[in-house]
């Protein structure tokens, strides 16, 4: 056994992966408050070439030297906005197609493994803070409310290790191939 090294893994530069097909899929933040969170969430975004972020209320913004500590670089790839509050985000983002999906515990919610994808439509999974969760106004307005089942004594996941959760769920429900060419 020998570990890949870093020249055989092939990685793209931030030049290419702004120029590379993306997967459909937004992230919105709503009002996170860990800037580390935030920083692992883009290094995951980048991972599996999302299209954009949509940074919401308090949520910390690049550049930003926490954010840096663990997006190691990954605010230069991926693109993101700011939006004041996360209902505007959201509105922009239903104007441009994308079915709002509110990770979140609710009445209603789908259980992540029932989640169906519709390979021909775009997705925005929106996140919440690490207190409040998704804001009751988006949960309402949303398309589908998702939630990541849970069998310990907490009830709540880190807000970073939901979102890649739910991204490697859309992927493994989908070819992996099926958005870009790795190559």
């Amino acid at each position: 056994m020998k570990k890949t090294s870093m020249e055989e893994l092939g990685r793209i530069s931030p030049k290419e992966f702004k120029k590379s097909n993306k997967a459909p899929i937004c992230l919105v933040l709503d009002n996170i408050r860990s800037l580390q969170n935030v920083g692992s969430i883009f290094r995951t975004a980048d991972a599996f070439r999302i299209t954009k972020i949509y940074l919401c209320g308090i949520t910390g913004q690049p550049p930003n030297r926490e954010i840096e500590k663990t997006a190691l670089g990954a605010t230069e790839s991926v693109e993101h906005n700011y939006f004041e509050t996360t209902l505007a985000a959201v509105k922009a983002l239903k104007d441009e197609n994308y079915k709002i999906i509110s990770i979140e515990q609710a009445n209603t919610s789908t259980s992540l493994e029932n989640f169906k994808i519709d390979s021909e439509s775009k997705y925005a999974f929106v996140f919440g803070n690490e207190v409040f969760g998704v804001e009751d106004e988006i949960v309402r307005i949303s398309d589908e409310i998702v939630e990541i089942p849970q069998f310990g004594t907490k009830h709540s996941l880190n807000v970073s290790i939901s979102a890649g959760i739910v991204i490697w769920d859309y992927y493994s429900k989908n070819n992996l191939n099926l958005f870009f060419n790795p190559s």
